[in-house]
């Protein structure tokens, strides 16, 4: 980037280091042994006995080793998203992978140590930690789901060339896909986010041939990919259901989450109470696009035929200007991702494709990876990236153990920065064709991130009892395919190669029961922009940015509290869908 003109490119990684085989990442790598040796003398320190001093200094010396090992594996990690393809690239993530479950293993004695202390030492203790203190008691929830030491570091080990060797083989395997397509006479050969974009072409018949692909090359590999969906099933259900004793599968995620069981429930019950918000919205689309009814191919189909693109630098400046508008620090945020080289922007073979924002550590900016092809939709995966690296560095003063958000209130900064980019993009659109495009989109992306995500967690569970009853892959699909028929209630026809569509879903394969903190983020985010709305900016900023600025030093429930948000109240869910209720009887009125 040039001082007037943001451009595609890659991103550097210098600043954790020069290249896996640098004399630098020797020297880290060197470095995280002798850190790890002199913890591991602490070991007999530990005791009921333990003075406060001693115990901030072990716990300084464990974020320590944290802070270095997560420098190295997301250096590997990160190169990997970068060229998925190369060999050399692979093979030291998993050589990466291998050394962080030893180390894991190597300070696991502390926080087994913690869990397993009487409550009145462990409340003493506790006092007076500061910024550690929810990290502490977070920690000590998982008491009773907590194993010996040797029991612990068998599973450790047994996930590098178990679980985590399934999801990168996942990974490995649908990145090298290519797709064919015909556009405008010519055969292309195209990425999967690259035969994506014609999932909202104005033709209908290139959205259907776009997921006809898509699923055609999934479904040749279905049966494969099925199998590495079950097995990861089968560890997750071995390891948390029968040794860990969560009462189900999804428990173990929630407990992660710091979100009682019972909350999830509500969610995801108010959810399925309100999936005819959507129907209504599609039976509105089909007739705005002169069909009796959407196929599952028309459901992203836009309502007016508009070629409008963007360049990238165009794009950017879209995006930083929403930031100003809203707080002069979130542009400057913005801009701190630019300056220090840590967006991957452009489209590569091999490249990872969609987007994320990667946190590494509290005092190094987040990287940032997208595959910016010029859509509105990019534009608003722009500002939903940089939202979650704005939230990272609004937590920057939080302890490595405590910055990043826990799932269902990390996508609160993301999505919020997209909405700021519409109310952007509405004032500064004259044309009426594309006004109403992005409100349809804005609809679009609601059922994308609310309604398609909660029916994904109904699956997912769904599928781990399946699994556990020796469903067939085959059998998964066609549960599959009675979910979507759900979902839609006769509102959208589907085709038959949808059963594969479950097998190209990422989250499901590596972060079982993710996808429902989607929801809660969207609705969550709705409730926000609401009060945003009706007390004005200068009344809710400090709120919005108490909230972000927490990351993860609090449970979700002690956080939203601030914002008058009760997570246990179904009405609280309810009025996030009577948002998307008035924004469907507003567009009914266009």
């Amino acid at each position: 980037m040039n001082n007037n003109k943001y451009e595609l490119g890659g991103w550097s990684l210098e600043d954790l280091f020069p290249s896996q085989t640098s004399p630098e990442m020797g020297a880290a790598v060197e470095e995280l042994e002798k850190k790890a040796e002199r913890f591991e003398t602490r070991r007999d320190s530990l005791t009921d006995r333990i003075s406060h001093s001693d115990f901030l200094e072990i716990i300084q010396e464990l974020e320590s080793i944290i802070t270095l090992s997560y420098q190295i594996h997301s250096f590997a990690s990160l190169q990997f998203a970068a060229d998925t393809q190369n060999q050399d690239g692979q093979a030291f993530l998993s050589r990466v992978d291998q050394l962080m479950a030893e180390m894991q293993n190597r300070v696991l004695f502390f926080s087994l140590w913690w869990k397993a202390l009487e409550e009145e030492t462990a409340d003493k203790l506790v006092e007076g930690t500061g910024d550690y203190r929810y990290w502490l008691e977070e920690m000590r929830h998982f008491r009773p789901h907590t194993l010996s030491e040797p029991e612990e570091k068998v599973i450790n080990l047994k996930d590098v060339t178990g679980s985590s060797a399934l999801t990168k083989l996942y990974d490995t395997i649908t990145n090298r896909y290519v797709f064919s397509l015909d556009v405008d006479g010519e055969k292309k050969q195209l990425t999967r986010g690259q035969i994506m974009v014609y999932a909202r072409d104005p033709d209908p018949k290139m959205r259907a041939g776009a997921y006809q692909e898509i699923y055609r090359v999934f479904g040749q590999d279905g049966q494969i990919l099925g199998q590495i969906y079950q097995a990861l099933v089968r560890d997750w259900f071995n390891e948390q259901v029968q040794l860990r004793h969560y009462k189900t599968p999804i428990s173990a995620r929630n407990l992660v989450n710091d979100v009682p069981d019972s909350v999830v429930d509500t969610l995801l019950e108010v959810s399925e109470r309100n999936a005819d918000i959507f129907q209504r919205f599609f039976k509105l689309k089909a007739g705005l696009i002169g069909v009796d009814q959407l196929r599952r191919y028309d459901i992203y189909a836009p309502v007016e035929k508009s070629d409008k693109s963007y360049e990238f630098d165009q794009g950017v400046k879209m995006v930083m200007d929403s930031f100003a508008a809203f707080d002069h620090g979130f542009k400057r945020m913005a801009q701190r991702v630019f300056d220090e080289r840590r967006l991957d922007s452009e489209v590569r073979k091999g490249k990872r494709d969609g987007a994320f924002c990667a946190t590494v550590t509290p005092d190094l900016t987040p990287w940032v990876l997208v595959n910016f092809q010029g859509r509105a939709e990019d534009v608003a995966t722009l500002s939903h990236e940089f939202g979650h690296a704005i939230h990272s560095m609004l937590a920057e003063e939080h302890s490595v153990f405590t910055q990043n958000a826990s799932l269902p209130l990390a996508e609160t900064a993301s999505t919020f920065a997209e909405m700021l980019l519409v109310d952007y993009m509405l004032a500064n659109e004259s044309d009426e064709g594309v006004r109403r495009d992005i409100l349809f989109r804005q609809v679009d992306d609601a059922y994308a991130t609310i309604m398609r995500q909660i029916y994904f967690a109904l699956f997912e569970r769904q599928a781990h009892d399946m699994v556990a009853k020796n469903a067939s892959v085959e059998e998964l699909s066609e549960a599959y395919l009675v979910n979507l028929e759900t979902q839609f209630g006769g509102a959208v026809a589907l085709s038959d190669e949808f059963r594969w569509e479950w097998v190209s879903i990422p989250h499901i394969y590596h972060v079982p029961f993710y996808v429902y903190a989607y929801a809660f983020g969207q609705l969550l985010v709705l409730s926000l922009y609401q009060q945003y709305k009706t007390v004005g900016l200068e009344a809710f900023k400090p709120r919005y940015l108490e909230i972000l600025s927490a990351g993860g030093s609090a449970s979700p429930e002690v956080v939203l509290k601030r914002a008058q948000v009760d997570i246990h109240n179904p009405e609280f869910w309810q009025g996030g869908y009577d948002v998307l209720r008035n924004m469907i009887s507003e567009l009914e009125k266009l």
